[in-house]
């Protein structure tokens, strides 16, 4: 076997080259808007996290961005903490009340289907981050059809 010949990776070291960029910074015309969706159950995956850190970087484009939190997507827009609420049980225990606030400060606007939040998981709409609008489970396909009208970006996202 060849030996390494290489130093060992240190803190602070790159191991990509991070500004090498190959498309341009693409940014929202006047009017344009984004709608992300989330069907996915939070703490299950990545996907969560990575769509509100997207919604927020379509935000600071200039897209006029909603979040759609419908299905499993709801447990991410449930307030959280232990022992209590807003308290942070473990490092990463707030990421998605944190993003979804930053989100909101920010002048995204996040929904919730209330069938999912209810029936499914068994929260009442008090259980919602503050800043969240709760919609009908009816709401949900006409939201996504409104953004189509719209002529808007859409990112969908379905884990099981």
């Amino acid at each position: 076997m060849p030996a390494v010949t290489l130093p060992p990776v240190e803190k602070g070291d790159f191991l990509v080259d991070y500004e090498d960029k190959k498309f341009e910074d693409v940014k929202a015309g006047p009017g344009e808007k984004a709608l992300v969706t989330f069907h996915t159950v939070a703490f299950e995956g990545s996907i969560g996290l990575v769509n509100l850190l997207q919604a927020l970087r379509l935000q600071r484009k200039g897209f006029e961005t909603s979040v759609l939190l419908y299905g499993p997507g709801v447990t991410l827009g449930v307030q959280r903490g232990f022992p209590k609420i807003g308290d942070e049980a473990f490092p990463g225990h707030q990421n998605f009340n944190n993003q979804i606030l930053k989100f909101m400060d920010e002048g995204g606007k996040v929904y919730a289907c209330r069938f999912a939040l209810q029936a499914l998981y068994g929260h009442g709409e008090r259980s919602l981050i503050p800043g969240i609008t709760p919609i009908s489970p009816l709401d949900v396909l006409d939201l996504i059809l409104l953004h189509r009208k719209d002529d808007a970006f859409m990112l969908h996202t379905w884990t099981l």
